[in-house]
């Protein structure tokens, strides 16, 4: 059986290391004194063969069980056979004992030594008297033997106690030093690790250019902060605009160097944009474009790498530092991960505002549809309808002078009151379609028109409860969409909810500044919303499909709760900032719940 450990056993270097002394030690002098000898050319071989198993062992860290036992007993039987082999007490090898007295010392220290001792001298006395049969010298030769075996055993004792412990001390202090810088090594993992979680998190959760750019540069600061000084970095990053790269953001740049514009028709900026693969500079002060940034006049080396991705060229990532060495391969590994990823951010960021863009587009389609379809109505329907209006006015008067009959003239009285009222109500559809208020003085003074008319020609009570300081971060198109959808809820709760009232209202959201809400509720029966959107595709009207294609064009969030016999409420919640947008859509802001 074998044991393993993660660090080396010192006591068998040491052990195998003196093995060799002796084994070299005691060749040499039987080699010189006696010649060959079979016996101890065996003893020879063992012990080589034992020392490079036990140093096969030592080298991957391994150890017999019982290997403390198993390397004090075989070395003992080696320097007893060593000892008989070379003549006993008689022969030049008396000494040899110190083979196995070593690797009790090292093995247990004073104890090992003298246990040692005495049993070897025991040993060397039983084959002494097996053969000699006690004569007079031969028992001063074992004397002199077990002397040297129990003196040399209680130095060894001591001295093994002291360098043992001294190197058991040293030896844990290197371990405990090893296993602290590994400690470190893994916290710093930790955190490099927990930097990339937040770099996807963060470029992966937002589509604004310059929040994706910050947190770019943010992060790349924080992740080689774990490993090197970075006071001295410069970072920028440089994008495209229509007059060449300019600086989007940067770190340790001095205010000459904001406004700069570059040009990536040469240098190194020219290369990795035509290349797509990162570059280090050893002078940067010297390309011909970079050189241009007082800021890396004190720098030795630089990192450059494209925003690249596909056919799309966004820009570059600049990093500069005045140690020539600081860009080790981890380092730049580090930022081409980060560089990568802030590519894909920008993508998605300006996927994002091409939509954006697309929907604005939409946006002003639909208006001018309205405007071409209320000028229509208006130089058309309307002016036909009013003009039957006022023949029946003059018919049903020439009629009664006539003194026709009573009847005709009452028939023809209520065809021109419903001409008057069918007027009125495409009037009102022309209002709805193109409020020329709403174009002229704004949300609240067309939302109030709105109202009165509701009123005059329905008999329906609408109460407006609306704050300035909203609609002055809504522009003329989000107005317009505003006020679309809230005629649209209007209309619907006159239409079905049979309401004595229906309240408006736009208001900020409690505690946030950056969004706002419509609220459309009334007193009405209400209805169950899951049934009428999933019988919707049977019905004739677009209320709840206006409602929520609107909302999306305001990039905002629509609920509607009602239940029957309990009124409606239309909820609608919008972003006014691209920031605020992102932080509703991620779930992060509370809404319903704080109104």
């Amino acid at each position: 059986m074998v044991r393993q450990s993660e660090f080396p056993y010192l006591a068998d270097w040491i052990a195998i290391l003196l093995r060799w002394v002796m084994l070299i030690a005691a060749t040499l002098m039987l080699a010189f004194s006696i010649g060959g000898n079979w016996a101890f050319v065996v003893l020879i071989a063992l012990g080589v063969g034992w020392n490079l198993a036990s140093s096969s062992l030592a080298i991957n860290n391994r150890r017999l069980v019982f290997h403390r036992p198993i390397n004090v007993t075989v070395d003992l039987l080696i320097s007893l056979g060593m000892f008989l082999a070379s003549g006993s007490e008689r022969g030049p090898l008396f000494w040899i004992g110190l083979y196995a007295l070593l690797s009790g010392a090292i093995y247990y220290e004073w104890r090992g030594s003298l246990v040692v001792a005495l049993l070897l001298s025991l040993l060397q006395g039983g084959a002494y008297y097996s053969h000699s049969g006690g004569n007079l010298e031969g028992l001063l030769l074992l004397g002199r033997t077990v002397a040297f075996n129990l003196l040399t055993g209680a130095l060894l004792g001591m001295l093994s106690t002291r360098l043992i412990g001294a190197v058991r001390k040293r030896y844990q202090a290197q371990l405990a030093l090893r296993r602290e810088a590994e400690r470190k090594a893994q916290q710093r993992e930790r955190r490099r690790i927990q930097t990339f979680y937040d770099m996807v998190e963060t470029l992966g959760g937002t589509l604004n250019h310059q929040v994706v750019l910050d947190a770019a540069l943010d992060l790349s600061l924080a992740a080689l902060s774990e490993e090197a000084d970075i006071l001295s970095l410069v970072s920028v990053v440089l994008m495209f605009r229509e007059e060449g790269l300019a600086i989007a953001t940067a770190r340790g740049l001095p205010p000459v160097d904001q406004n700069l514009v570059l040009q990536a028709r040469e240098g190194t900026l020219a290369e990795i944009l035509q290349r797509g693969e990162p570059q280090i500079l050893t002078q940067p002060a010297q390309d011909p474009q970079l050189g241009r940034l007082v800021a890396l006049q004190n720098c030795r080396s630089a990192f450059c790498l494209p925003l690249v991705r596909g056919m799309q060229v966004f820009g570059a990532m600049l990093f500069a530092h005045p140690d020539p060495n600081f860009f080790t391969p981890d380092r730049c590994e580090l930022l081409e991960i980060i560089s990568h990823q802030v590519t894909i951010a920008l993508q998605n960021a300006r996927l994002f505002q091409q939509l954006e863009e697309e929907r604005q587009r939409l946006i002003e389609t639909t208006e001018e549809a309205h405007k071409k379809l209320a000028r229509d109505l208006h130089d058309g329907p309307t002016q036909s309808i009013s003009a039957i209006a006022m023949r029946l006015s003059i018919l049903r008067k020439t009629l009664e002078k006539s003194h026709i009959n009573g009847q005709v003239a009452e028939e023809l009285q209520q065809i021109e009151a419903l001409a008057r009222r069918t007027t009125e109500e495409i009037r009102h559809m022309l209002f709805t379609l193109r409020p020329l208020i709403l174009e002229s003085e704004g949300l609240i003074p067309a939302l109030k028109v709105m109202c009165e008319k509701m009123w005059a020609l329905y008999q329906q009570k609408v109460t407006l409860d609306a704050d300035p300081d909203v609609v002055k971060h809504l522009d003329p198109n989000r107005q317009t969409i505003v006020f679309y959808i809230i005629e649209e809820a209007v209309n619907n709760a006159r239409k079905h909810a049979e309401a004595s009232e229906i309240r408006v209202r736009i208001r900020f959201l409690p505690r946030e500044q950056e969004i706002a809400f419509v609220e459309i509720a009334d007193n009405g029966k209400g209805f169950d919303p899951k049934e009428v959107s999933t019988n919707y595709e049977h019905r004739g009207s677009l209320g709840m499909v206006n409602l929520r294609e609107r909302t999306e064009l305001l990039n905002g969030l629509l609920y509607i709760d009602s239940a029957p016999g309990k009124g409606t409420r239309v909820y609608v919640v919008i972003p006014l900032t691209e920031t605020a947008a992102e932080r509703l859509h991620r779930g992060l802001i509370g809404t319903r719940e704080k109104v």
